[in-house]
């Protein structure tokens, strides 16, 4: 007996030891493949589209600043900074400031029209006003066109400073395309309320198709209020999405053709080849996406100002 005690023992130790050895070779491949500089494209992906408590500068990252959770009625509320709330207030400053200076120069001049930059924000704001506002909502555009306006050029500006360097998107971050999908649906909603009354109102949600009669009203009723009401709960979260979703994979398709310049990193004509071709792809998708930064800040107004008018009459 005594002698099996021992032989577990030895054969416990032997397997600790080995165990180990393991953990111990693991360890030193990994510093291995750090200190030879192996590429890992999955980290830098995440690294530069997530959130991050700290902004990176050219030779620095600079930690921002961070408060502890308060919590309110139950839930927790974390007010510290993150990059994407740096870059999503540099945003609001930038939209701040280009649209207080834009009407401060028309207003110099009523009767003389503005020259460069303020003319073709002025062209801007007059077909959001004709062609988007009025077409889409109808009678009352009036008083929606500056919401409508607001978020064209604040999606706008955070959907550029994608593209400049050491910059980044705040529309690829799905807690801001869903803040403003939100704010969106209690326009949408609210105004729709205020426009119909009660009953009108109602009749968005408990809806009878004319010339329905006898036991298929109820028919109906059964059946399409369930799809009224998912259709007011689909129209925020597609708008919240599609933004979303658009910018998102063109910064990861960016960033994945930059990094088989260090995938494919050595000498020779190989590493040369990858690099120009990815430079040369790099350069023309940062011209598409230049292109998509206006569209899908134009799609956002415009779907918005299509669900304001849907609700400002019955149907």
């Amino acid at each position: 007996m005594p002698l099996i005690r021992w032989i577990q023992a030895a054969a416990g130790q032997a397997g600790q030891h080995a165990e180990e050895a393991a953990q111990a070779a693991e360890h030193g491949a990994e510093a291995a493949g750090h200190a030879e500089g192996v590429f890992d494209l999955g980290a830098t992906l995440g690294h530069h589209i997530l959130n991050s408590p700290e902004y990176e500068l050219p030779f620095a990252a600079l930690p921002l600043p961070h408060f502890a959770p308060v919590e309110i009625a139950g839930i927790t509320f974390d007010f510290s900074f993150s990059k994407h709330l740096v870059l999503l207030l540099l945003a609001a400053a930038l939209t701040l400031l280009m649209v207080t200076w834009v009407a401060r120069v028309v207003s110099r001049d009523v009767e003389k029209a503005p020259s460069g930059f303020a003319n073709a924000l002025e062209a801007l704001v007059v077909f959001f006003r004709d062609d988007v506002c009025k077409l889409s909502i109808g009678h009352g555009y009036e008083k929606f066109t500056p919401f409508v306006l607001t978020l064209f050029f604040f999606i706008l500006n955070m959907n550029l400073l994608g593209l400049v360097p050491w910059g980044g998107s705040a529309t690829g971050n799905l807690s801001v395309t869903a803040a403003l999908a939100v704010i969106t649906f209690f326009v949408v909603e609210v105004s729709g309320f205020l426009k119909l009354g009660p009953m009108g109102y109602a009749k968005t949600i408990f809806f009878i198709p004319p010339g329905t009669t006898g036991i298929w009203k109820v028919v109906m009723l059964l059946v399409m209020t369930p799809v009224e009401l998912m259709s007011k709960l689909t129209k925020p979260f597609a708008l919240a999405i599609r933004l979303f979703a658009n910018m998102t994979a063109g910064h990861m398709l960016i960033f994945t053709l930059l990094g088989l310049i260090f995938v494919f990193a050595g000498t020779g004509f190989v590493q040369v080849g990858v690099a120009l071709g990815a430079f040369v792809m790099v350069s023309l998708i940062m011209l598409l996406e230049l292109l998509v930064a206006l569209i899908q800040a134009y799609i956002f107004a415009m779907l918005a100002a299509v669900f304001i008018g849907l609700m400002q009459h019955e149907h």
